[in-house]
């Protein structure tokens, strides 16, 4: 098992959080990011694909940011969701590589594709693998920067 940034939540100083199976199993990563892409494809959405794992504390709070308050709709209106499981940073690298992610710099990792499937963002330096130290306007921001339409305006925040 290997330690990597927050590579078990009891290594950051936090308790295991109640169990909640976010990311699925190794195994479904694949077809699921190719069902969401076939469904942006039709609907001009982009793909949220995260990387990460059940047993870790800031993948959880990423989840839970995503689905709270004003960033909800951003996503729903804006993104198809694929969760990919890690495993113990053993499973589905060959994702991680194809998506630019460096696992190294630890989870939740993030790639943003578009609806054609182009690699339109890749999370380089870890920017939330400490999540637990963001807040929920951190991850509206990141939602409005990426989502479809003319780049630096949004519907949720006039930001031209």
């Amino acid at each position: 098992m290997m330690t990597v940034a927050c590579g078990l939540a009891l290594a950051c100083g936090m308790a295991r959080p109640a169990s909640r199976d976010i990311y699925p199993d190794p195994a479904r990563a694949k077809p699921e990011i190719a069902a969401a892409l076939k469904e942006a494809a039709h609907t001009h959405k982009r793909v949220l694909v995260v990387f990460g794992g059940n047993w870790c504390a800031d993948c959880i709070v990423l989840d839970t940011y995503l689905h709270s308050g004003r960033n909800t709709p951003i996503l729903n209106a804006n993104f198809l969701l694929v969760h990919v499981n890690v495993g113990e940073y053993d499973a589905n690298l060959d994702l991680a590589q194809k998506y630019n992610i460096p696992l190294e710099k630890g989870v939740p990792a993030v790639a943003v594709l578009s609806d054609t499937g182009k690699l339109l963002y890749s999370q380089k330096g870890g920017e939330f693998e400490a999540m637990r130290r963001m807040d929920p306007s951190d991850v509206t921001k990141f939602l409005v920067r990426w989502e479809p339409g003319t780049k630096g305006c949004s519907v949720v925040e006039v930001s031209c």
